[in-house]
């Protein structure tokens, strides 16, 4: 049975501002040509908390970590698909990347995937943007919750005045962010993240998909409509950014929104990797049996890429439809695993002797 997280969860949308474009910086680090202002914020991490239902005894679990070792691997592939609409990120360490905005905890991660539709340029857009996007907050990581929650709806707004975005273009988000030992997962639409504790499969988010009773309400409530599946016939999320020729009007209840869900959860000694991937690896393989595939790849060769490739591979031959992105991020240290999984250690070869070659060699040592 796969466990759920706790879900820390606002219900009310936050008021959004109108996206104003960072200017350029001399010697401030970028990702694919975004500069970055010079800003920096003291460390805080009071936005990131346990679920309100957690008792502090679960908070400071006895069984736990100083501070998790983060290694991650990702593969994408076209699958049967003519064309490929994923992206995806994988920072191990985001303080190298956001140091001239933020002072952030060791670790600090940032992983995402976007599973796009009706073309790749929301995907692509959102990917080539994504620290402008979600570390832009002056008030970052002090109020990391709302920020990552204000950031969807940011992305979601720069696609709707970017004339360059084909309007019926979108994408599903999924972002993890690791900060020392807490782990938040915000997601819109159905890419899925899948923690690894003892080898048993925490959902880290809910699939956003029409057949979800409390998505089919609320879009019911907005005057939308489920049929056969479909967001008003046309949609298979509930959920995604972009996609402003079925979004009305800003201001308005719609039936597909950009708001994501985030849950937050403690790392301890027992989680081992946190699995990221888009709805075809989800199509079809449960939470609990992509977990099993990775826990066997990485025990037999400690390589989080490889896993990530066996996991997709998995899928194809399962005959999945989609195109295939996988993300896997390691929280345990190299010694906890195998040492035979370790290519640089040199294994002991075991040879036996002939019943003559004993005693020679025995006579040998006698002298």
């Amino acid at each position: 049975m796969v466990a759920e997280a706790e879900v820390t969860f606002q219900q009310s949308l936050p008021a959004v501002l109108d996206i104003q474009l960072l200017r350029a910086s001399a010697g401030v680090t970028d990702i694919d040509g975004v500069s970055l202002s010079a800003v920096k914020s003291p460390v805080s991490l009071s936005g990131l908390r346990c679920s309100e239902s957690d008792d502090d005894d679960d908070c400071s679990s006895s069984v736990s970590l100083d501070v998790p070792v983060i290694r991650s691997g990702s593969y994408a592939d076209i699958g049967p698909r003519r064309s490929m609409e994923d992206e995806h990120i994988c920072i191990d360490d985001l303080s190298s990347r956001v140091a001239s905005l933020h002072d952030l905890p060791k670790p600090s991660a940032f992983y995402a995937v976007f599973d796009g539709h009706g073309g790749p340029e929301a995907a692509a857009y959102v990917r080539k943007n994504a620290i402008k996007l979600f570390f832009e907050d002056e008030k970052f990581p002090q109020t990391s919750e709302s920020s990552l929650r204000n950031a969807f709806l940011q992305a979601d707004l720069a696609l709707s005045e970017d004339r360059s975005i084909n309007p019926s273009s979108g994408t599903t988000a999924l972002t993890a962010l690791v900060f020392g030992r807490h782990l938040m997962v915000a997601n819109a639409g159905d890419c899925r993240a899948v923690l690894c504790r003892n080898g048993e499969a925490i959902d880290m988010s809910q699939d956003h998909r029409p057949i979800y009773l409390p998505e089919r309400s609320r879009v019911e409530s907005c005057g939308g409509f489920v049929d056969d599946g479909y967001l008003n016939g046309i949609l298979s999320v509930t959920r995604a950014l972009g996609d402003w020729d079925m979004k009305l009007p800003r201001g308005s209840r719609s039936p597909l929104i950009a708001e994501p869900e985030i849950k937050q959860i403690r790392l301890t000694e027992e989680d081992e990797f946190l699995i990221m991937g888009c709805d075809g690896i989800w199509d079809v393989l449960t939470s609990q049996e992509a977990v099993s595939i990775v826990r066997r790849g990485l025990r037999r060769h400690d390589d989080p890429m490889r896993s990530a490739r066996e996991l997709a591979l998995e899928a194809l031959r399962l005959n999945t439809f989609d195109n295939l992105t996988v993300v896997v991020v390691c929280f345990l240290p190299v010694d906890n695993v195998a040492v035979a999984a370790d290519p640089t250690v040199e294994k002991q070869m075991c040879c036996s002797l002939t019943a003559d070659a004993f005693q020679s060699l025995r006579a040998f040592l006698d002298g």
